[in-house]
This record gives C-alpha cells, structure tokens and sequence, in this order.
C-alpha cells in the first residue's frame, strides 16, 4: 500500500474538509427547507407568522392602521377557551393583535363575548373606523363595530386596542346577526339584523354611526318576501352587504338558492322606509338569481378592470364585475362544489356569469382530507395593490388561493398557501385538515388567513409570479 506524502496528506484533508463543508450547506439548506415544508404548502406565497388566537375558532380578520401601529382584529365563532392574559375561561369574542411586525405579531387583548345561550357569545363580524374620518367622530378615538351573538351589535372604544371600552350598543334584542359593513367616511352601517316581525332572521338595519356614541336608526330593509305580514316562500336570507360608491351589493344564501342584488344607495337611504313591497323595490336596481346549487356568501365589487385583449374595443373594454363566492358546507364534499363565480355588471341592470374559479379536487384529493373543501370568502380590502389585478379566496382545506382576474373572462390561479395543522387543529369526523376560513389582506400588500378548526392566524406575503402582477416593491 502506497504510504502518502506530507503534501499529498494535506491535500487530501483540504478535500475532505470541502466536502464536509458541501455536505454541511446541503444539510443546512435541506434543514431549512424542510422547516419552510413544516409551515405548509404554498406557491408564489410564504409564511411570515402564526399565532394561535388562544385556540379559538376564527371567522372574519380586518386590519386596521392605528397611528404608526397595525392592529389585527379577528371575530370568532361560538365557544370558549382559556386566556392566558387573564388566566380565565372566556366565550370567544375578538381577538386584538399588534402586526406592525408581521413576522412577530403580539396578542394584545381578547375581548370576550356575550356568555348566554346558544351561539350567545360569539362575534363573528368586526369593521372598523377612525373618529377623525367619521364626520361627527372623536378624532382622538377609534372604534370597532361588532356582532354580539345573534342578539346585538356594539361599538366599542379600541384606541387603546389592549383596552377596549364599550361606547354603545345600536342595537339589541334580534334574531340573528352577521356580517356587516362600516363606510367611515360617512358613518352609514349596514348591519345585518333579525328583527322580531320579519320573516328571515338575517335582512339589513341601516343605522347612522356617523357619532358612535349616538347611533341614529334609518330604516329596515330586505327582500320583497321578507318583511313582515308578507305569504308565499321566503327569499333566503342575507349573508352581508358590501357598499360601494353609490352602490351597496347584497348577497343572499351562502350555497344554495343565491341571489345578488343591487341597490342605489341614495334611494335606499333617503326613499320610503316603510317595508311594503313597492318601497323594498324602490332602490333596487337588478336583482340577479342563482342556481339552487349555489350561493352569493361574499359579493365583491371590482369595477373599471381594462381588459387587454378589449382594448381596441369602442365599447365595454373596460369591465365591472362582482367577485361572487359560494360557501360549502358539507364536509367531505357531502354537497355540491361551491366555487366563486365572476359576475359581470358592466351593464348593471343585467348582470351576468361570464366566468368561475375552482380548486380542481383531483390536485390534492381534497374531498379525502377532512372538514370542508371548497370556497368561503373572498378579501374586502379595496387596497390599490391588488384591487383590478388579483383576489384572494379562503377554500378550507385547500388553504387560500390567488386568483389573477385582469382577465375576468378567464381568471387564473397564481398562488396559494396550505398551512400546516398543529396541536390545536380541532378534528372533525376523525379527520384533522385545514379549515382555512376568511382571507384578507392590508395596504402593506400583506396577506392574512384565519381557521375555524382553531388552527389561528397565518400572515403571508406574495412571492414570484404574484407578486409581480402585484407591482409589489
């Protein structure tokens, strides 16, 4: 055996050290790959963050610029769970979160919900506004509007967000709530009520809360079939409206039997409040009903997109359509699929599907995982970053999806993100999957997503091809 020189004994240990050190990055990138894999499953998006909300099951996140700070409030579905801050047992209510930093978001405060009866202490909807933008505001405050169980709405002080005072209670004694909306500029609030009397436990009180303190009650109104003293079949009942300039845009049923309707805003405000047919009838302006399959759980509003391939058009190049998301329901696909449908409203008297957006089941055996797998909810955010270019749709277990929709006669999938489960992943059926619920982003361009199955909050950002049709910097 041929013994090695000196030299030739350094040369060789060089080498081996290389390679060590080839393996050693190999093994350090993989580590770090494998720790991105554990966070989820994504394309042209990463995770940022996580918090777990204290457990509790989430439904609607908005987020809210709050002087030089970001503030993330998140409603939740019905239960309880522990609160570390207080060492108490708390029925879920808000969750209020300081997100300024993205990838270290702190747990400010949890405002408990309404204990009681049932479905007595969730508070499933949160809008906010800043007294300084509400014409008779406290510019010094800011406020949070949120559903009380299915009993109430109130507003409460959050200027300080880890101590939130109640400032009033528009409304109480209903029976049902959800998902309103906030226009700050004005004050007027839609909020989605059931009052005794009326046919359907969701319709819309039109409240000015243009001086939280005072609320002012404007009108009732609903469907024609809806209002009280009415016979013959009942329209279904409204998920939430979404207002926009002189605009509000309803949507009924979540999935089935769903129907968009679109109302003038001025004659809704100023026309006759009296609920018989013909007044209900006076602000509308179409009304355009879905398939018994289907439903209008969320109707976005996305106007003025110019469509490319239109441009040398002379009429209707540029196009107005409504982002309509159904809601499944069933687990396991014990349904039909809801998707999200692209309505166009260009003429706005007819409104018509010209396109829809699915999660092909086959890309991840989706109907197989557990919970539910379809839409949800679209993000309500108009912000200039993505608004006319992309949306962002809570599909459950198929986690949330970017959908580019420059084109909304053929919109597009450019991005989407799976977290994983954790420990407090609750199962259902024996099965433990994602149930990312409701998406929004903010005007940092910043994607948030929360779970019902009590997985919490994921802050995600757009990479790659995404975020280029973003412009993002």
């Amino acid at each position: 055996m041929r013994i090695p020189t000196r030299r030739r004994l350094i040369r060789l240990l060089a080498a081996a050290v290389s390679v060590a050190m080839v393996f050693g990055i190999v093994a350090q990138t993989a580590a770090r790959q494998d720790s991105r894999g554990k966070a989820g499953k994504g394309k042209n998006m990463r995770l940022l963050s996580h918090n777990d909300l204290q457990a509790r099951s989430a439904y609607q996140p908005i987020i809210h610029q709050q002087g030089n700070r970001w503030i993330a409030y998140v409603g939740h579905h019905a239960g309880e769970a522990l609160n570390p801050l207080t060492g108490e047992v708390e029925p879920n209510g808000v969750s209020i979160l300081d997100v300024s930093n993205p990838q270290k978001p702190k747990y400010l405060h949890h405002l408990a919900g309404d204990a009681g009866g049932e479905e007595a202490d969730q508070a499933q909807m949160v809008r906010a506004c800043d007294g300084s933008e509400l014409p008779n505001g406290d510019p010094s405050k800011t406020y949070v509007l949120r559903s009380v169980g299915e009993s109430a709405h109130e507003v409460w002080d959050v200027t300080d967000p880890s101590g939130p005072e109640l400032e009033s209670t528009p409304v109480s004694g209903l029976m049902g709530t959800h998902k309103s909306w906030w226009e700050c500029d004005t004050g007027i609030a839609y909020l989605v009520s059931g009052v005794p009397g009326w046919r359907t436990e969701r319709m819309t009180q039109v409240f000015d809360l243009s001086d939280p303190a005072n609320p002012v009650h404007i009108r009732n109104y609903g469907l024609v079939g809806q209002e009280p003293g009415s016979t013959g079949p009942v329209p279904e009942e409204l998920h939430g409206p979404i207002s926009l300039g002189n605009r509000v845009y309803f949507g009924h049923g979540t999935s089935s039997n769903g129907i968009i309707q679109i109302v003038d805003r001025e004659r809704l405000l100023t026309g006759p409040a009296e609920p018989t047919p013909e007044n209900l009838l006076f602000p509308q302006v179409s009304r355009l009903d879905l398939s018994s399959l289907g439903g209008a759980h969320t109707t976005f509003p996305v106007l003025g997109i110019p469509v490319k391939d239109h441009a040398d058009f002379t009429e209707a190049s540029t196009r107005d359509v409504i982002v309509t998301v159904n809601e499944s329901t069933g687990d396991e696909c014990d349904e039909s699929p809801q998707i999200v449908y692209i309505t166009d409203i260009t003429d706005e008297t007819t409104p018509q599907v010209i396109s829809n957006f699915q999660v092909p089941e086959s890309s991840g055996d989706f109907c197989q995982r557990g919970g539910r797998f379809g839409a949800h909810s679209s993000n309500e955010n108009m912000t200039e970053r993505y608004y006319r270019k992309l949306v962002f749709i809570a599909y459950f277990n198929a986690g949330v999806r970017v959908v580019d929709i420059r084109d909304p006669f053929r919109p597009e999938e450019v991005g989407f993100f799976i977290p994983k489960t954790t420990k407090n992943t609750e199962p259902i059926d024996g099965k433990t999957a994602i149930q990312t619920n409701n998406v929004e982003v903010d005007d940092r361009g910043l994607v948030y997503i929360v779970d019902r199955a009590n997985t919490g909050l994921h802050i995600l950002e757009l990479t790659g091809r995404a975020r280029q049709i973003a412009n993002q910097p």
